[in-house]
């Protein structure tokens, strides 16, 4: 399974391609309105990009006349966070609620402290 998801960390390495994913976050957009979004970038490095997207099933890509749609599909990170994340989801949970209660208890005790003081 961890190989299926190679194309994924491939495509999610790349700062650009990650800003292109946020790009769509927001809804769908022509590869033009992609593309004026980049301007430090060529149209055809911009293209490069959405294909290595493609490629890992993060955006769809649907014609409509002379215009590419390009939308986010989600489905891909979430077997990331599936596989990845979320096996040490419990263990962080379980030790911020430790530190969590660690330091309301020295709260507590600073606070009896303080009153005994005066």
């Amino acid at each position: 399974m961890a190989k299926d998801l190679d194309p994924i960390w491939k495509a999610l390495s790349d700062p650009t391609r990650r800003e292109i994913l946020d790009l769509l976050r927001d809804g769908p957009q022509q590869t033009t309105e992609i593309v004026d979004q980049f301007t430090q970038l060529s149209r055809f490095g911009v293209m490069k990009h959405l294909d290595v997207l493609r490629e890992a099933g993060l955006v769809h890509t649907r014609i409509e006349g002379r215009c590419r749609i390009n939308s986010l599909n989600a489905a891909p990170i979430r077997a990331i966070l599936e596989r990845w994340i979320g096996k040490y989801e419990a263990y962080w949970s379980n030790t911020l609620l430790r530190v969590k209660e660690s330091a309301e208890s020295e709260t507590v005790a600073k606070k009896k402290s303080k009153r005994k003081r005066a």
